[in-house]
């Protein structure tokens, strides 16, 4: 697609037919950089045009999301935190609106993650990097960061004038002002993010008044220090060595993912004077290097030397070449979004026989994508809906594991917990399912408040009231006939469900694994 480094053909070697191997680029040739250098300077021209505009509305929205959140309040009844999302570390819960995730249920927290990579596969198939241009929270601080660099310092000239001046008390000033201000919104960032662990309007007042817990101080620090470093004084670096996104898209990207691309079908050859060279009969194309699209690039790139690792497809080199076409009376699209199969019609003469957008993000390889990522979404999503908000787990007494009785019979010792998952009060009945002849009760007998004993057609049970959003264990003992038991070994369920449910639903149930031990030679 355009200038680049080229392999030669082995089969096209001295003594074969065919042309002779092409040299590859000298080392010290601009268009072949080092693999590591110290960071150059770039200080990227403003510009504007639609690409920018939703860059803007990006930003803001996703700057708004991350600094607001915290704060937005969700009822979930009384005893229960009303910050809408919540990583309650000290609780072991996460939630998120009407959401609550039990450390056990961890489960969705990597369904996410696993959609969050089929998205990006699905997002960089259709679009190239644009997660990288746009919504990356590297690019969206640093995005931020160069804009108070401009409001401060100037647009590019200034900037580069600025720092070639001396050490005058106006560039001290300036520079004072402008990482001041980059310190601020670093601050603001790591501040934000400790919100999202506790109670955000509780918190702010602890930690404005020296009473918050030392790990929200040294979270801010961390990540103030970070932000800043980053987005302020790294920015482009932290894409090109950092970040193994850019070696990863290759194996995203085909022949028809929509990356920006320069048609140099249509630019070359490039001319200054373009208008002086047409009239005197010589070649040239509408390219007239005036090096608008270099100015803008944020990591300073020459998108006129085709698709390059350090491109973010920000796409601010199309509203810059969009503009200059437009001053000098030529057709915009010179660079543009486009495709490989695009390009290659472009270069027959054939690109009005390029395909719309939608037909070529809307391919067999994007909808596999997309279907993969929906069906993840909907599983979780329904799951969700149905889950059982209970859960026991019972552990065996080890020591003794079982205990034989006066009369022959044989007891068995368990604990037993059983979680209630939602903010209200909760009666449950537990059972034991194949284990005909099974007795159970309290050890202890029934003085604790809140159990008591049961029968009906199904069997004995036990009943235990739990509290909101709370685990209770309780230690339970089955005692079952010697001549019942069959082997020194009887696996059988515990059953655990609410007593009362609404009519027509079925009791929300969990069951666990058990194990009753006999004496050797039961059962022979």
């Amino acid at each position: 697609m355009a200038d680049g480094i080229v392999i030669p053909d082995p089969r096209d070697g001295a003594g074969k037919a065919g042309r002779a191997p092409e040299p590859l680029p000298d080392p010290d040739d601009d268009d072949y950089p080092p693999l590591y250098r110290s960071r150059q300077k770039i200080f990227p021209k403003a510009v504007s045009g639609f690409f920018r505009r939703l860059k803007w509305q990006i930003m803001g929205v996703t700057l708004a999301v991350y600094y607001l959140t915290p704060w937005i309040r969700w009822d979930r009844g009384d005893g229960a935190p009303d910050q809408a999302v919540l990583i309650d570390l000290a609780n072991r819960r996460f939630y998120f609106f009407w959401i609550e995730i039990w450390p056990q249920e961890f489960y969705y927290v990597a369904g996410l993650l696993i959609m969050a990579g089929i998205g990006l596969f699905l997002v960089t198939s259709a679009v190239g990097r644009a997660w990288c241009g746009y919504f990356c929270p590297q690019t969206v601080w640093t995005d931020l960061f160069m804009f108070v660099e401009r409001r401060i310092e100037g647009d590019r000239n200034a900037q580069i004038r600025l720092d070639k001046a001396p050490w005058t008390p106006r560039k001290v000033w300036l520079r004072t002002l402008k990482h001041a201000t980059w310190l601020g919104i670093a601050f603001a960032t790591g501040g934000a993010w400790i919100f999202y662990f506790a109670d955000a309007p509780s918190l702010f007042v602890d930690f404005w008044t020296g009473q918050a817990a030392g790990v929200a101080y040294a979270t801010v620090a961390i990540l103030t220090f970070t932000t800043y470093t980053l987005g302020g004084l790294m920015r482009e670096q932290v894409c090109t060595y950092m970040c193994p996104w850019p070696r990863i898209q290759g194996a995203m990207l085909d022949e028809n993912s929509l990356i920006v691309t320069y048609n140099d079908w249509r630019g070359e050859p490039r001319s200054k004077h373009r208008k002086k060279a047409a009239a005197s009969g010589e070649k040239v194309g509408d390219c007239i290097d005036c090096m608008a699209c270099v100015n803008v690039c944020p990591v300073g790139i020459d998108i006129r030397k085709g698709q390059q690792l350090e491109c973010i497809t920000c796409a601010l080199c199309i509203d810059a070449c969009d503009a200059m076409m437009e001053k000098v009376d030529l057709p915009k699209g010179l660079i543009s979004y486009s495709t490989l199969h695009d390009y290659e019609l472009g270069v027959a003469g054939r690109g009005d026989e390029r395909p719309t957008v939608w037909k070529r993000i809307f391919r067999p390889r994007t909808l596999i994508y997309a279907g993969a990522w929906a069906a993840i979404g909907l599983f979780m999503l329904l799951s969700l809906t149905v889950r059982d908000r209970i859960d026991v787990n019972v552990i065996h007494d080890r020591n003794p594991v079982f205990v034989t009785l006066s009369d022959g019979s044989i007891r068995n010792g368990y604990t037993v917990k059983i979680l209630n998952m939602v903010n209200e009060p909760r009666t449950f009945q537990i059972r034991v399912e194949d284990l005909p002849g099974a007795h159970l009760a309290f050890a202890g007998g029934e003085a604790v408040s809140g159990i008591s004993s049961g029968e009906d057609l199904d069997g004995p049970f036990l009943r235990v009231e739990v509290d909101p959003d709370r685990l209770r264990s309780v230690r339970i003992v089955v005692t079952m006939p010697r001549e019942a038991l069959e082997a020194e070994r009887t696996e059988f369920t515990w059953v655990a469900f609410e007593e009362h449910w609404e009519y027509g639903f079925r009791p929300e149930t969990s069951r666990a694994e058990g194990a009753f031990f006999a004496p050797e030679g039961t059962g022979e």
